[in-house]
């Protein structure tokens, strides 16, 4: 999305004991754009070049503008460092920042975040950190990525940030290797141990204080009062903390003052209940969210912990990271290949499904190469390590996902945004549904009831939540089928194209020559042009001259070694036979020969190779890079779902249209050069709308930055891959419609979450204030919300697609 991509610059240096000369400037003021429900109000007037926001203003282009003119002021400031009044380091933090994209960043776990909002809160802090130019937190992978400007270590400093908003975080380094700690299954019971004994005791004196209202209500009071401080204990407790530390709209705070108040008003049954099945619904919600990370992280971290090192012909294991190149390993059958490397000895069928999503086991024997992830199903191997861990395809999948993970799509940077408005909002409203109309009625305890609620539901925890576990849900379903989709953003982006651009060698092709069409004349027979045609060619080393040798050997035809060959450039070959002279090339050759062409028609598309022996014209084979097989059904698929398809290609014309009505692509552009592609690509999006490129080679990397999404195919040039947002593991033209579709399913998820969450939040707001709502339904429609959008977000892992 290198279109769409803001190339921010990062402002990092001390500037004051440097000559910068105002012209030198790094940027140049210029008009942004802004979102409908941008919250500053300069952004509201027409578009001027520089204009001036509050510090804390929540858009990214007024920040963007804000800091260029303070950089303007400060470079031209006589650069006098002890009456500089400007900032030391001036830098611009974005979350969908493009600029960081190839930064070496440190990675930290973040462990014990209670939700996705405190998250965000811990990320905004951490971003005002001066020795932090770059901060991302994802909830979903409790990863935290920094770039910092500073040598020693700022684990202490990130750690104190984290206990600041939430004690109970711990903060380490993320270790290269992996840990069977990480990877063992999940104890549910064990792990939250505490949670389950509170709760079940805790229901025990509620059910019990129901029990007995009616029959002893002094002892049902002290049952519910001691039910009440089991189970809100550690809520009033973690309240109070945070209290101290300035966080007012705290989750926990919150549903404190909502059940003291309800005790306040002796509603006590509410306030027990509420407070019982917060904890309920807490707990599950954390329970699916790990099993959720649980299950996509399993799914693509398939790095080993330890390999059988071969040493003297003795198996030795040792840890992977400690693996070599150049080390030999033992894979035997049922073992995953740890890593990326060649088969020295043994045959083998290996099963590509972890990391391509192909079902069909490939053969290998020695001197195929093979990948890391791959489960070896028959013979036992040995093989030479080509890659080490670090840089092995089972690290790369992993570290593409984590990364992905990180990317945050518009809809989620809306959420947050959104989220810290709603709070306070609806934390006021409460507040003047208590006051208000109470002094108006004098029936205080039926509006202050009905602000309880309201506090019940102010919590934003299901809304931030959801739309970043569907995205990274979406992520792993992606990987799960060999599709690696490089953040939110590309997934959101590819949601909304209009219009799919495919190179043709290599990605609706298979990209390498093959015979498609033997037709003999004269009296010729097919397995007689072949001999004819494979004896020609078998001294040659080019590829046209490969794929005719190996078409006739895989008809199981005998060639003969010719007597003498002479090569003819850009012509073709002449060859000495037992049967005699014989001319294998194109139509230049043969008129160079007189060889009488009458009976020929030129009707084919691909190459074609005539032949003549002793100047009789005997037959042609036709050689074209061969359709991929399913690419006829993938862009049927496409079309059905009502996207166009397009094809650019450097290709002649006639082959060209020849693959298009094969496959059924609906426009062609051929005879393209490189930026030809890059101005036709921009034609189809003024006709169509955005549009996705797909391709596989060094050339396409410049029209795979330009288009709205770029995608490559696995087998491509590390150029491509690189440029790409989304790539293709299988290199099968079936990705493209596949990876539609999860990015569809992927955004209906995510705006369900959104609609349903709000939906029911209002609906129980306006129940509350019409009398038929209590805190009942306000904590399902917080809690219950909230894991309802979770079920919802990873159901795309099951989803057959």
């Amino acid at each position: 999305m290198a279109q769409q991509t803001l190339n921010k610059k990062i402002f990092s240096e001390e500037y004051c004991d440097k000559e910068i000369q105002p012209q030198e400037h790094m940027y140049e003021p210029r008009p942004h754009d802004h979102e409908e429900d941008c919250c500053c109000d300069c952004c509201q007037e027409e578009e001027e070049s520089m204009h001036e926001c509050e510090e804390d203003c929540c858009c990214d282009g007024c920040q963007e503008e804000e800091s260029m003119h303070e950089y303007e002021e400060h470079s031209c400031c006589g650069h006098n460092e002890d009456k500089c009044q400007h900032k030391e380091s001036l830098k611009i933090n974005y979350e969908n920042n493009n600029a960081f994209k190839n930064v070496p960043k440190q990675v930290y776990i973040v462990e014990n975040i209670d939700c996705a909002n405190c998250a965000a809160k811990i990320e905004r802090k951490i971003q005002q950190l001066p020795q932090v130019d770059f901060a991302n937190l994802t909830f979903a992978t409790k990863q935290l990525q920094l770039v910092t400007n500073i040598d020693e270590d700022i684990l202490p400093i990130i750690q104190e940030v984290c206990s600041s908003v939430q004690s109970e975080v711990v903060v380490t380094k993320r270790e290269k290797r992996p840990s069977r700690q990480v990877k063992k299954q999940i104890d549910i019971f064990r792990e939250n141990k505490r949670d389950f004994l509170e709760i079940v005791i805790g229901a025990i004196f509620f059910i019990g204080g129901s029990m007995t209202k009616s029959v002893n209500g002094y002892l049902s009071l002290v049952l519910y009062l001691i039910g009440y401080i089991i189970l809100g204990g550690k809520v009033l407790l973690t309240a109070a903390k945070n209290l101290v530390k300035g966080q007012v709209f705290d989750e926990n705070f919150l549903m404190s003052i909502a059940t003291l108040g309800a005790l306040v008003i002796r509603e006590y049954p509410e306030a027990v209940g509420v407070m019982l099945f917060y904890r309920v619904g807490e707990l599950f919600e954390e329970i699916a969210v790990a099993r959720s990370r649980s299950q996509i992280m399993d799914a693509v971290d398939m790095r080993p912990e330890v390999v059988n090192k071969v040493n003297d012909d003795k198996t030795v294991e040792i840890p992977a990271e400690d693996a070599m190149i150049g080390d030999l390993l033992l894979v035997r059958p049922g073992d995953r290949v740890p890593l990326d490397g060649m088969v020295m000895e043994g045959e083998s069928r290996i099963d590509t499904s972890p990391v391509t999503g192909e079902p069909i086991p490939v053969a290998v024997k020695t001197g195929d190469s093979v990948t890391s992830g791959c489960v070896n199903t028959s013979g036992l191997l040995k093989i030479r390590v080509e890659k080490v861990l670090e840089d092995s395809m089972v690290t790369r999948i992993l570290d593409s996902v984590e990364n992905a993970a990180a990317g945050k799509p518009k809809i989620d940077r809306f959420i947050t945004r959104f989220s810290r408005v709603y709070t306070p909002f609806v934390v006021i409203l409460a507040a003047a549904t208590a006051i208000i109309p109470s002094l108006i009625t004098g029936n205080w305890n039926y509006w202050v009831y009905t602000a309880l609620t309201f506090l019940v539901i102010s919590c934003p925890c299901a809304l931030v939540l959801s739309v970043p576990l569907a995205f990274f849900s979406g992520i792993g379903a992606g990987s799960k089928r060999g599709i690696l989709f490089k953040g939110g953003v590309a997934i959101e982006a590819l949601e909304g194209v209009k219009a799919i651009v495919m190179d043709k060698t290599g990605t609706i092709t298979q990209g390498n020559f093959a015979v498609q069409e033997a037709m003999p004349e004269a009296g010729m027979t097919k397995e007689q042009l072949f001999a004819l045609a494979g004896s020609c060619e078998m001294t040659s080393t080019h590829p046209i001259a490969n794929s005719i040798v190996t078409a006739a050997r895989e008809e199981n035809i005998q060639l003969k070694q010719p007597v003498s060959v002479e090569e003819i450039s850009g012509r073709g070959i002449k060859a000495e036979l037992e049967e005699g002279t014989a001319l294998c090339g194109n139509r230049n050759l043969m008129e160079a020969y007189q060889v009488d062409l009458s009976g020929y028609e030129d009707t084919t598309y691909g190459t074609e190779v005539l032949l003549a022996l002793n100047g009789v014209y005997v037959g042609r084979l036709v050689i074209a890079d061969a359709i991929k097989k399913e690419a006829k059904s993938a862009v049927m698929q496409l079309k059905q779902m009502g996207v166009v398809t397009a094809m650019l290609t450097g290709d002649a014309e006639r082959s060209a249209d020849s693959v298009a009505r094969e496959t059924g692509i609906d426009e062609v552009h051929a005879k393209l050069l490189p930026d030809d592609k890059v101005e036709e690509l921009k034609k189809i999006r003024t006709s169509h709308g955005s549009v996705m490129f797909v391709g596989d080679g060094i050339n396409d990397a410049p029209v795979l930055a330009g288009a709205d999404v770029g995608a490559a195919m696995g087998s491509g040039a590390d150029a491509a891959i690189e440029a790409a947002d989304v790539v293709f593991m299988t290199s099968s033209v079936a990705a493209i419609p596949q990876s539609l579709k999860i990015a569809r399913t992927t955004a209906v998820i995510s705006k369900q979450n959104v609609v349903f969450a709000l939906t029911i939040k209002i609906l129980v707001m306006l129940l509350g204030l019409a009398g038929l709502a209590n805190m009942w339904m306000a904590v399902f429609a917080d809690t219950g919300v909230a894991m309802l959008c979770i079920l919802n977000s990873v159901r795309i892992l099951y989803k057959k697609i």
